[in-house]
């Protein structure tokens, strides 16, 4: 579980590695898949901002705009990748540099790779991550109301519920509730000493 590159930069996109997957920066070359795998109704309808149907060439101007993004500390999105190099899913930090000392973690994965904990070890990763190496002081997390298998992501690796934003968001012509996580610093170094897993 460790960052590839000796030195992390804020232009420099890390991989990083797990028992399972691969968190690797996103190529050009992944947009058909991205296309394919977020263009599913399952995963649209519980996100915010994921288009259905999902139209040709917006993954790949999305990748495009990753680098900068990261370099900003607007976002990190790394794919979520099978040890084989198959592709399954998406998990990231978005807006980590700013005078705050927080990130907004957020993930999808395939629905056919749905059940088997792979969305939980990506988070757990970027989580520490986001502490260990961005040194970050909280990091924080949204799901729909109505979307309770975001939530026990989030649960797993440590988040605290911290309340619901009623009538949050409006998607699909819908006002829905969104429930709020966080994890503080403290929390997770507390719960390294004691050897859990968050």
């Amino acid at each position: 579980m460790s960052v590839n590159e000796n030195s992390i930069t804020m232009r420099s996109i890390p991989t990083l590695n797990t028992l399972r997957l691969i968190l690797r920066p996103f190529e050009l070359a992944d947009g058909p898949r991205v296309q394919t795998l977020a263009g599913a109704w399952e995963i649209a309808n519980t996100t915010a901002t994921m288009p259905h149907p999902y139209p040709d060439g917006v993954a790949e101007q999305w990748i495009a705009g990753h680098a900068e993004g990261f370099a900003k500390g607007n976002n990190l999105p790394l794919a979520v990748c099978l040890q084989d190099g198959t592709l399954i899913g998406c998990v990231s930090l978005m807006g980590f540099r700013t005078s705050h000392s927080r990130g907004e973690l957020g993930y999808w994965i395939g629905k056919d790779y749905w059940g088997k904990g792979y969305c939980t070890e990506a988070a757990r990763e970027l989580v520490r991550f986001g502490f260990a190496e961005l040194a970050l002081n909280r990091i924080f997390g949204q799901h729909m109301s109505r979307n309770p298998a975001s939530g026990r992501v989030m649960q797993k690796i440590g988040m605290k519920h911290e309340g619901c934003l009623r009538q949050h968001l409006s998607r699909w012509g819908k006002l829905e509730d969104l429930e709020h996580y966080g994890l503080l610093r403290c929390e997770w170094l507390a719960a390294q000493a004691c050897g859990m897993r968050t």
